[in-house]
């Protein structure tokens, strides 16, 4: 298992208590779809390395107290410290409609529906605090950012990998007209 083949999930926060569990913090939209993990992968160093989970609890919002098999002294948990923690991409719930997950539309076509044209392809979704951007290829070299807002949204087209927004105006010209310095 590769990190490409996974998403993040959390990571280990601290400590808690001296029995080798571990406080967690879950970032994602719905901390509470995973109270019943069986298992996550810790990165330890470059490698992806499975751990199981003999229990979990208080998860109170986005964090959790977790027991790992084998992790049974403090020391064993003070190690884990601050290391992230994955799922496999297969076990997100497949979704429907205009719903994606940021990791799914690279690749896409962007289509500018004011302009009915194709910018480019998307090459990364780059979260900025709360906004989105889109970091597109334009004419196969140049780089458009494009905020991405859920009101910009006009279709997401799985089948042909096109997702259609309604681009500002005059945003994509910036980008594509030549320096006349």
């Amino acid at each position: 298992m590769t990190i490409d083949d996974c998403y993040q999930l959390g990571y280990i926060v601290k400590t808690h208590g001296l029995k080798g569990e571990v406080q967690i913090y879950l970032d994602v939209d719905a901390p509470s779809d995973y109270r019943n993990l069986e298992s996550v992968f810790v990165l330890q160093g470059q490698q992806l390395v499975p751990f199981f989970i003999e229990s979990m609890s208080n998860l109170n919002g986005a964090k959790a107290i977790v027991g790992f098999e084998d992790v049974d002294t403090f020391e064993a948990a003070q190690a884990l410290k601050g290391s992230e923690l994955y799922l496999s991409l297969d076990s997100l719930p497949q979704l429907s409609g205009n719903e994606f997950y940021l990791h799914e539309i690279i690749g896409f076509d962007l289509k500018d529906v004011t302009t009915d044209m194709i910018v480019g392809k998307i090459g990364n979704v780059i979260e900025s605090g709360p906004q989105l951007l889109f970091s597109v290829l334009a004419e196969g070299e140049k780089e458009i950012l494009i905020p991405y807002t859920e009101s910009l949204l006009v279709s997401l087209d799985r089948s042909t990998m096109t997702i259609s927004l309604n681009v500002p105006e005059g945003l994509i010209d910036i980008y594509l007209e030549e320096n006349e310095d």
